[in-house]
């Protein structure tokens, strides 16, 4: 592909990505509750999720993605219920402070990856990106094994760059609190915003 056309598909989908959304949310408000573990695997997911539409676009899916809206339903609400949980475990959480140490308790590496992916799938924006968008940006229908490479490349590496930048922000932010009454002001404020994450994924 020519240089220029991965330099404007990389200029959009980073202004995409960085607008706030429910992927957004959802990974921010783990990272100040859970600190970095685990960040990686939901932005992985997020990347495959984005790399399946991206797929979807160059083989002109768009009307087989019309015709499975019903399984696009099921996964963004099986993402949507995961985030739920994920919610409930942030508000009841046991109070540790930070300074004593990471919070431990861990989250399913799967159930983090699949929910990336998941809240990428069921996305009516990455939809509008990549089927609708992109066709303008590059020309898929002379789109090489080699060009999808390429795409994919820097799909990955814009994506985190941009959410990795939300993760180093939130842990920095987490580090600021260190009492435990701080900390459970903490978890429930992400809590909060994750639960309205999940609403976000379920809705849209």
């Amino acid at each position: 592909m020519h240089l220029l056309d991965l330099i404007v598909f990389a200029a959009a989908l980073a202004l995409a990505a960085a607008s706030p959304g429910p992927s957004v949310i959802a990974l921010v408000a783990r990272t100040l509750v859970r600190g970095r573990e685990g960040a990686a695997l939901l932005v992985a997911g997020i990347v495959l999720g984005d790399m399946v539409w991206l797929a979807g676009a160059a083989l002109g899916l768009a009307a087989l993605a019309a015709a499975l809206g019903s399984l696009f339903v099921l996964v963004r609400l099986g993402a949507a219920l995961y985030l739920g949980w994920l919610a409930w475990k942030m508000w009841t959480a046991a109070p540790v402070a930070i300074a004593a140490g990471e919070i431990r308790e861990s989250d399913s590496r799967a159930g983090l990856f699949l929910t990336g992916l998941g809240m990428t799938l069921g996305n009516p924006k990455a939809m509008a990106f990549y089927l609708a968008l992109l066709p303008s940006i590059v020309d898929l229908k002379h789109l090489t094994a080699l060009g999808f490479l390429e795409l994919c490349l820097v799909i990955a590496l814009v994506l985190a760059a941009v959410f990795g930048g939300y993760v180093v922000l939130a842990h920095r932010a987490r580090g600021l609190a260190a009492g435990t009454r701080a900390v459970r002001l903490i978890n429930r404020a992400c809590g909060t915003a994750m639960a309205g994450a999940a609403v976000l994924v379920a809705t849209k």
